[in-house]
């Protein structure tokens, strides 16, 4: 996959493949958490609801022994379990169809893991007191309206990344594991 085959592409279970050797399980578990809320409403199996807010303690360290035998939140290749969540979100899209949820989930991959081939250094002058705490407060909070703010504050900070202004003042959607967010957090 190329750069520009990248921003053009459609497919996020393609795409997903394209990243499984280059990002980290937790990134992809993210993914899994932010398609699997989205897949939720159609879903409404307890379980499955389970599983999806267990894998996201697990991302975060919280997760009980417990959680982690009961969804076996342990295995690897997290990669591949992304990609079987999407395929059963694009199938079960009662409310706007598998291409619908396609795009959706693909604004949801470009979200969390940025562009592979753009990657952009965390530079320690963004991290101001402001930056980090708000970065800290969204992804704690899990809302990401202020976003924009962030990007006035990294802007302030001397960040003049494209790339990160952009995706701060972007539409969004942002969710856990959001690149920038992370990228100020120090987390991958």
């Amino acid at each position: 996959m190329s750069d520009a085959e990248w921003l053009a592409g459609t497919d996020p279970t393609e795409m997903c493949w394209f990243l499984r050797d280059q990002a980290s399980d937790r990134k992809f578990r993210l993914l899994i958490v932010a398609c699997g809320r989205r897949a939720r409403p159609q879903i409404g199996a307890a379980k499955f609801v389970l599983g999806v807010d267990a894998t996201e303690r697990f991302c975060e360290g919280t997760a009980t022994e417990e959680e982690i035998r009961q969804f076996n939140l342990s295995r690897p290749n997290a990669a591949a379990v992304a990609v079987q969540v999407m395929r059963f979100g694009q199938r079960h899209a009662e409310h706007a169809g598998p291409q619908a949820e396609a795009a959706a989930q693909l604004a949801l991959l470009r979200d969390i893991f940025g562009n592979s081939f753009r990657s952009i250094a965390q530079d320690p002058e963004w991290l101001t007191s402001t930056a980090v705490a708000l970065a800290r407060g969204m992804y704690e909070a899990r809302d990401f309206s202020a976003m924009p703010i962030l990007a006035d504050a990294l802007q302030d900070a001397g960040c003049d990344n494209e790339a990160v202004l952009e995706h701060c003042r972007g539409p969004g959607p942002h969710v856990r594991g959001c690149w920038v967010v992370d990228l100020i957090l120090g987390r991958s």
